[in-house]
């Protein structure tokens, strides 16, 4: 699967470190694995072991085999993810990491994808190279002794390639079939927004037919369903639902893109000098009817915009004595943006260089305002920007 892509709101905290423990960077793409593989990993050993024990009298070393094929399932599903990040990045799109949690493992991409065309081969080179490795391990299996720990091991490769290709072909986000249909419909339409729309939704179908499968499965058996099997039934169905959700909240909010306008967004601000109490700065800015401040050096260059908390942290008497360049956040080279910016190609310089804020500027240099993150994320959140700080 991929994600990431969806959700196109300016993120300021660290975009490169994942959750649990790091693997490696193959290919220069950074892997994690959560704890909660272990999970999977002991249910496999436990429930696959006697399997294992059945068809190939081990004894105990059945569940050290059976651990091998979580170790492959997993492998697997990592060679998939693999395959979405290198193709994204073959097209330019930068790869934040691959994740590999409980249910599976998602490749985090930063950007979406700009055409359907791009999206489909995106999405379809995962499965694409799960299929033909578990058609490589069938036809290898064929050569070998079913009953021999090698025949065991080519079973279990083609099988847990098998699932992971066939699983994710399923038409509905968050799976890889999810971005394939979104990519059919944005052809067809012409918008990426009804794309993902269909998508989601198909996502949320398909999460109610996983959850009613152990139910259909023992009514037409006539039989019961198993407590396991409504257990893993819902947790996946779950996991669906939820991803789902997300990629038609991502879609709403994509939506709203094309109305971002740096100098409509950018909050008016007073100019102080760095060495100006914050006594002084606040009457000015009150006078001035703004809550923003922008500090200058002795040339009268900006360099850093007044922090509210830090500011509001100072009390009292000190407010007299602190000077602004105390509780101010410093601006960096990549600290300014074009006033005329919008759109996509707003929304994509933020991106490049995610900051708490920005200081918006005219051709001519002059200072537009200062843009704020937050104010960013509100707006695409459908929030207004009114009565910020």
């Amino acid at each position: 699967m991929t994600r990431g892509s969806d959700d196109p709101r300016p993120r300021t905290g660290d975009r490169t470190r994942g959750p649990g423990l790091p693997l490696g960077r193959p290919f220069g793409v950074p892997v994690y694995v959560t704890s909660s593989w272990w999970i999977v990993a002991v249910l496999i050993t436990l429930v696959y072991g006697g399997i294992v024990q059945s068809r190939l009298a081990l004894g105990p070393s059945a569940y050290l085999l059976a651990f091998v094929f979580a170790i492959l399932l997993y492998a697997s599903v990592l060679v998939h993810e693999l395959a979405h990040s290198l193709v994204a990045r073959r097209y330019g799109l930068p790869v934040r990491r691959i994740v590999l949690y409980v249910l599976g493992g998602v490749s985090e991409i930063d950007r979406e994808a700009p055409t359907p065309g791009r999206e489909f081969w995106i999405a379809f080179s995962g499965p694409l190279l799960s299929l033909l490795l578990a058609a490589g391990a069938f036809v290898l299996a064929h050569f070998t002794d079913p009953f021999s720990v090698t025949g065991e091991l080519l079973f279990q490769l083609w099988i847990a390639n098998l699932l992971v290709g066939v699983f994710n072909l399923l038409p509905g986000l968050p799976l890889d079939g999810g971005r394939l249909l979104r990519a059919g419909v944005w052809k067809m339409t012409g918008r990426a927004h009804t794309g993902s729309v269909v998508a989601a939704w198909g996502g949320r179908v398909l999460a109610l037919g996983v959850a009613a499968l152990p139910f259909l499965f023992a009514w037409s058996a006539g039989s019961t369903p198993g407590p396991w099997a409504v257990v893993w039934g819902l947790v996946l169905a779950g996991f669906m639902w939820m991803g789902a959700s997300e990629a038609l909240g991502n879609a709403r909010v994509r939506a709203r893109v094309p109305g971002l306008r740096a100098r409509a967004l950018a909050r008016p601000a007073v100019v102080v000098p760095a060495d100006l109490p914050l006594e002084r700065a606040d009457h000015r800015a009150g006078e001035a009817g703004v809550d923003t401040i922008v500090v200058t050096d002795d040339d009268g260059t900006p360099v850093s915009v007044v922090h509210p908390a830090a500011a509001e942290a100072i009390t009292g008497e000190r407010r007299a004595r602190v000077p602004v360049s105390d509780v101010s956040r410093a601006l960096t080279r990549h600290s300014r943006v074009s006033a005329d910016l919008e759109g996509e190609e707003l929304l994509a310089e933020l991106t490049r260089h995610p900051l708490p804020e920005y200081l918006v500027v005219e051709a001519d240099g002059a200072l537009s305002g200062v843009l704020r993150a937050v104010d960013v994320n509100a707006a695409m959140a459908g929030q207004s920007p009114s009565g910020r700080r």
